[in-house]
């Protein structure tokens, strides 16, 4: 995926901003998704939602098979609406709501003394069983490689130790983070942007 400009990172989140508010308070997603420039490009993405700085979904896809404009449409309703861990957000809401796209490189085999803390996100499989976890969730949490693993495995619904198994596979991922800064609905504007 080519640099992000400024302009492209605002035009995603305003997307996603939408998208939320289609989904929230009509149930519907967006009729018109762009489909030129950024918006056409292919490549994997999660869309991050928090309420008062407490988060309330992330919902993502690793592999871009679709243009981002549409994976960032669907990504941003459900993340709202759809991540069962949490429950809906509400109209009411959505002038508390900041949002975070994570736009993620291809992912690419991994050993565990290569997984860097902070830089890498980790996608790990076994059969049909998958678990991604993003690079900032190590950072925020303060893990170590071996608990990241343990916990991309728990994800995954696998034992937390799955992944010294020779059935597992591990695959690492970098990320270009933006979000919304506070109230950036209405003054769009951006938190500083990081490449992880």
């Amino acid at each position: 995926m080519p640099y992000l400009s400024e302009a492209d990172c605002q035009a995603l989140l305003r997307l996603a901003r939408e998208s939320i508010v289609e989904a929230v308070c009509r149930n519907r997603l967006p009729e018109h998704i762009p489909r030129a420039g950024i918006f056409a490009e292919l490549g994997g993405v999660f869309v991050t939602v928090h309420v008062h700085q407490k988060l309330r979904g992330c919902i993502g896809v690793v592999e871009g098979d679709e243009p981002l404009g549409a994976s960032i449409v669907r990504c941003a309703a459900s993340a709202a609406t759809r991540d069962t861990r949490f429950a809906p957000v509400r109209p009411e809401e959505l002038g508390d709501l900041q949002i975070e796209v994570s736009l993620l490189s291809k992912h690419e085999p991994i050993g565990v003394e290569q997984i860097e803390i902070g830089r890498h996100g980790l996608l790990v499989t076994c059969g049909h069983q998958r678990g991604v976890l993003l690079p900032q969730v190590a950072s925020e949490h303060g893990l170590t490689a071996e608990q990241f693993l343990a916990e991309t495995c728990r994800k995954a619904g696998l034992a937390e130790e799955a992944w010294r198994t020779p059935a597992v596979q591990l695959f690492g991922f970098t990320c270009e983070i933006f979000a919304e800064a506070p109230e950036a609905h209405e003054k769009q504007k951006l938190w500083p942007r990081a490449v992880l």
